[in-house]
């Protein structure tokens, strides 16, 4: 996984995605960062940092010092990708609800110069609140571009706590179906899920609600709103590790 600073990082939401990111490379075709039919993977929740960029960099786009300069003076990686294509960043993330807009305007674009590409965007379910997102959704059905899959990382927190509480989000299953959308909800945990749905083909575009958990693997921080963004202790850090090597049989 990425090293996390001295000044801390975003674990909770880095490791509600670990699985997500995961099955989402070994789908996506990205043969190359310079060939225009590449498969696109937008990150709107730009705080996922330390699933996303252990996903690039077990995908060869980052190297061991990418990672090791991770928020340090001069650093191109910081807590929010920051657009960079030759590393394989398609978008600048965290500027919370613009991911869809910007994914949804990139498949209309693959459509109209006729790529046989998809286009997947990662979502937090928080920032589901900004009603850019619903009016993206609307454009992106109303087109018929079924080329789009949107991944909502479900893990029902947000800085300010539970979802529900903060802007109650009730099915979002429904809620995307009533847009227009194939939807469906998986377990986000689960790679065999995940690598199936993302397979699927429709003639629509596709939602996927990945159930999840805030801090997954961190028996400390999971469901708690201060992992949102955190600095560990050594001896929390040594229990994290410990903990993550015993859920993922790394030991």
């Amino acid at each position: 996984m990425a090293v996390a600073s001295s000044f801390g990082s975003h674990v909770g939401g880095g490791f509600s995605a670990m699985e997500i990111l995961a099955a989402l490379y070994s789908v996506a075709r990205i043969p190359s960062v310079d060939d225009e039919a590449r498969d696109r993977v937008i990150i709107s929740k730009g705080h996922c940092v330390l699933a996303y960029y252990t996903a690039l960099w077990k995908k060869g786009f980052l190297t061991d010092e990418d990672l090791e300069s991770f928020e340090t003076d001069g650093t191109s990686f910081y807590g929010h990708a920051a657009r960079n294509l030759s590393r394989g960043i398609e978008f600048s993330g965290g500027s919370l609800g613009l991911g869809i807009s910007f994914a949804t305007g990139v498949a209309r674009a693959c459509k109209d110069r006729g790529l046989d590409n998809r286009v997947f965007v990662l979502a937090g379910d928080g920032e589901l609140d900004e009603g850019l997102v619903w009016e993206s959704l609307m454009s992106a059905s109303n087109m018929r571009l079924n080329n789009l899959t949107v991944i909502v990382d479900r893990n029902r927190y947000q800085v300010d706590g539970p979802t529900e509480e903060v802007m109650a989000l009730s099915s979002l299953e429904d809620k995307f179906a009533s847009f227009g959308f194939d939807a469906v909800t998986v377990d986000g945990h689960s790679l065999s899920e995940l690598t199936e749905v993302l397979g699927r083909k429709s003639d629509k575009p596709l939602a996927i609600i990945a159930n999840t958990v805030k801090a997954h693997g961190i028996s400390f921080l999971e469901n708690n709103k201060l992992s949102h963004h955190c600095l560990l202790t050594r001896k929390k850090y040594e229990q994290a590790v410990k903990e993550i090597k015993s859920a993922y049989g790394l030991e």
